[in-house]
């Protein structure tokens, strides 16, 4: 009976504790969260995935996907977009055929979530280019937003022979 009453008295500490450490787990999510958005190796421009389609619609920026062709395949490529693996030899020869028309336009780089495009951004500044801008929620979401395909943004499926 003893310890019947001393379970009892102690079920409200309990449910504190347990209250108390979710509390300080989600903490501790939401702030990392936080600290990996400050990390990103590119710490310049962004744009969110409509913001990027209505420039790249206006003629404003050159949109570049750099994902694979198995994932343009999967989802399509932005509309307004130019389909460029990240991983080609020639990919910055290529981009510099892409943006030849307009050398001044920024070009805006979308990966699936954000993670290549900040990390090839940044490896492309490092490199001389400047009017760089990162797509930091992707074609698929990231912690930055919904992504360009779950906000129902216009994609187009790419020629096979492209990228």
């Amino acid at each position: 009976m003893a310890d019947r009453q001393m379970g009892a008295r102690n079920a409200p500490t309990t449910r504190r504790r347990v209250l108390l450490g979710a509390g300080a787990a989600i903490f501790a999510v939401a702030l990392g969260v936080h600290g990996w958005r400050s990390r990103r190796p590119f710490e310049g421009p962004e744009l969110s995935a409509p913001e990027a389609f209505e420039k790249a619609r206006a003629g404003e920026i050159f949109l570049i996907d750099i994902r694979r062709p198995d994932e343009w395949a999967r989802t399509g490529v932005p509309q307004g977009g130019h389909p460029l693996d990240m991983r080609r030899d020639d990919f910055e020869q290529a981009l510099a055929r892409i943006t030849a028309a307009d050398p001044d336009r920024p070009v805006a780089l979308i990966c699936a979530r954000g993670v290549r495009s900040s990390q090839l951004t940044a490896r492309l500044q490092a490199a001389g280019m400047t009017r760089l801008i990162d797509i930091p929620e992707g074609m698929n979401g990231s912690a930055a937003g919904p992504g360009w395909v779950r906000r129902g943004l216009p994609v187009v499926v790419p020629d096979a022979a492209q990228g």
